[in-house]
């Protein structure tokens, strides 16, 4: 069998070289692999040495040197419009909140159909109506929303359970290890070298920099 090692974009496709053409759709061309038979029944196995997403119009090129067009296959979505733009808009940003794929042209959205979108769409006032054809979301926009959210979460959450366990074990080790140090040799400096450093340790943890990060 075939195998596809390489993605030629749209801009580089020569057309003398396409030898059959396959439809995918956009989970599809988001991750090819597998085995695949394009609509002329040549078959060939996808083993890209990178991966990427295919977009409508780009190839992939065989070992051999002949190329398998992508054509984007036509989904199941629903085409949701608004009185102004503004409810547009609204909507827009709602479906990026709620990570839901949309294709978004002037003055209409296309989403994939199932309810929870249709009852997303008919609450911010839309209407949205069924229709099949192909789905080209903006899918760059989407997957830089997503990752910013989660490593924003992820930082945040290690940062304050480290920094609460760190400073509460470290203080009350130096407060004992010194307290006991005074006590056994019951020498004045060693007390004194504990208390400036039990006020100065305090006073970084439970300061104005803590009370601004929380």
């Amino acid at each position: 069998m075939s195998r596809a090692t390489t993605i030629v974009r749209r801009a580089a496709v020569r057309p003398d070289r396409v030898a059959d053409t396959v439809s995918l759709d956009h989970a599809a061309r988001a991750a090819a692999s597998g085995s695949l038979v394009a609509e002329g029944g040549l078959a060939f196995e996808v083993a890209l040495t990178k991966a990427a997403a295919l977009e409508d119009g780009d190839a992939l090129r065989l070992e051999d040197g002949r190329l398998v067009a992508i054509r984007a296959a036509a989904e199941d979505l629903l085409e949701v419009r608004a009185e102004n733009p503004a409810r547009l808009t609204r909507l827009a940003w709602q479906l990026g909140g709620n990570h839901v794929p949309a294709e978004i042209a002037a003055d209409v959205l296309y989403v994939p159909a199932s309810p929870a979108n249709a009852e997303l769409v008919r609450g911010q006032g839309c209407t949205a109506s069924p229709v099949s054809r192909a789905f080209r979301p903006e899918r760059a926009a989407h997957d830089h929303s997503t990752c910013g959210h989660d490593h924003s979460h992820d930082h945040h959450g290690h940062d304050h359970g480290h920094t609460h366990d760190h400073d509460h074990g470290h203080h009350g080790h130096d407060h004992a290890e010194a307290h006991d140090h005074a006590k056994a040799h019951d020498h004045p400096k060693a007390h004194d070298h504990a208390h400036d450093h039990d006020h100065a340790h305090p006073g970084h943890v439970h300061g104005p920099g803590c009370n601004h990060d929380h």
